[in-house]
């Protein structure tokens, strides 16, 4: 009778032992950082230039924040889609477009230390007139500018050759022995 009572103890330890296990191998943690997508407003710009037409669509930041603390724990990426089109009579060397971020009074909204700086998205890409070329924007925004919501502008740079663009092809008489 004794061996009996050991025997049930022993198989109820063991189902506590296993079930209570099982219970702690299904307690899924919760992420400690997620990715929050905020919109620009407004989310698409058209903005004409001396020799081109730049359009700006879908514009958005996307950040990852602390789930505890609800800090942003990267550099902020602003993305969205581009598109430039060539209004002068010349074919254009378009080499990239830079991002500068401004407060509402129209000051630089710099980035802080230790924060990965992407201002620019190169393109480097000829066109000629009336022509258009279409890419996507992944540059950073400083933290300031999303954490205090102190952006009021962006400043975009197109950075281009005006023409008459010419080349030149050189042949070098080569051979490989």
């Amino acid at each position: 009778m004794g061996l009996k009572k050991i025997f049930i103890l022993l198989a109820l330890s063991l189902a506590l032992g296993i079930f209570g296990c099982s219970k702690e191998q299904q307690k899924v943690e919760a992420p400690k950082q997620e990715q929050i997508t905020k919109n620009l407003v407004p989310p698409q710009v058209e903005m004409k230039g001396q020799n081109f037409l730049l359009q700006l669509s879908d514009l958005k930041v996307v950040s990852t924040v602390d789930t505890a603390s609800k800090e942003i724990v990267e550099t902020p990426s602003l993305k969205g889609s581009i598109k430039i089109t060539n209004i002068s009579k010349d074919i254009l060397d378009i080499q990239a477009v830079t991002l500068d971020y401004l407060d509402e009074a129209g000051k630089p909204i710099a980035f802080k230390s230790g924060e990965k700086i992407a201002k620019a998205s190169l393109f480097l890409k000829a066109i000629k007139p009336t022509e258009i070329t279409e890419g996507s924007l992944d540059v950073t925004i400083p933290r300031a500018a999303v954490k205090e919501k102190a952006l009021g502008k962006i400043e975009v740079n197109l950075v281009y050759v005006p023409s008459p663009l010419r080349r030149e092809v050189l042949t070098l008489p080569e051979k490989l022995e």
